[in-house]
């Protein structure tokens, strides 16, 4: 019976469903996988980067962006999709600085970028965004973490996983996890998370690590990213 709904975004299913929002959490669910950990003073994200080729330049890919001086954004999920949203998040990020002259608060970035992603759900034409969306960032020295999904919901966490093996990977960071974590200790997390699942060997080239403190957003180098590893080995 789903199938004579499955390809319409704007028709509910006899079962209350709109098939082509589970296709996109589908989507999500076969993406590479990204962690998100909050410690005391600080949010980790982590993501594997995916490349179809050795011959990829491999500087040329990223998979996590800047949006304002203290919030960072990663993703599992298509790409392409994205870097729209990253675009229309920058967008909403200078439109409030421009009216308040200050940066947006975490929260109400989420909330508008979340909107805009509900708003992909019930429109003619259009499809959902086939991407879920982890957001790092800090309000008045408070970290917050949390994540978008296709249908438009978001939920902040205190660690999460997304992706392929999210589940194995939620597992792992339920078993390791407490409040008292500090930085540095969630970033050793992240990383032990991201492997488990994690297809040939790690290295500082296909993954990405970025921190959000009171100080700012911004990403590891690999050195950096190398050193994390090899104290892990």
């Amino acid at each position: 019976m789903s199938e004579r709904y499955s390809f319409s975004l704007t028709t509910f299913s006899p079962s209350g469903k709109l098939v082509q929002i589970e296709y996109a959490i589908a989507a999500v669910a076969a993406g590479a996988p990204s962690i998100g950990i909050k410690s005391k003073t600080g949010v980790v994200l982590a993501a594997e980067k995916k490349t179809k080729s050795l011959l990829y330049d491999d500087t040329t890919i990223t998979k996590m962006e800047m949006i304002t001086k203290h919030c960072g954004i990663t993703y599992s999920g298509m790409g392409p999709d994205f870097r729209i949203l990253v675009r229309k998040a920058r967008k909403i990020a200078q439109q409030y600085y421009l009216q308040y002259d200050e940066e947006i608060p975490v929260s109400q970035l989420v909330q508008r970028i979340a909107y805009v992603m509900q708003e992909y759900t019930h429109s003619g034409g259009v499809r959902p965004f086939g991407v879920s969306l982890l957001v790092a960032g800090f309000d008045d020295e408070v970290p917050y973490l949390v994540q978008c999904d296709p249908s438009g919901a978001y939920f902040a966490w205190k660690a999460t996983a997304m992706g392929k093996n999210h589940i194995n990977g939620k597992t792992f960071l339920e078993k390791r996890y407490n409040a008292d974590l500090e930085l540095e200790d969630a970033v050793h997390t992240a990383i032990l998370t991201l492997k488990e699942g994690f297809e040939g060997q790690m290295t500082e080239d296909n993954i990405e690590i970025g921190i959000s403190t009171t100080a700012g957003f911004r990403k590891l180098t690999r050195s950096e990213i190398k050193d994390y590893l090899a104290a892990l080995n």
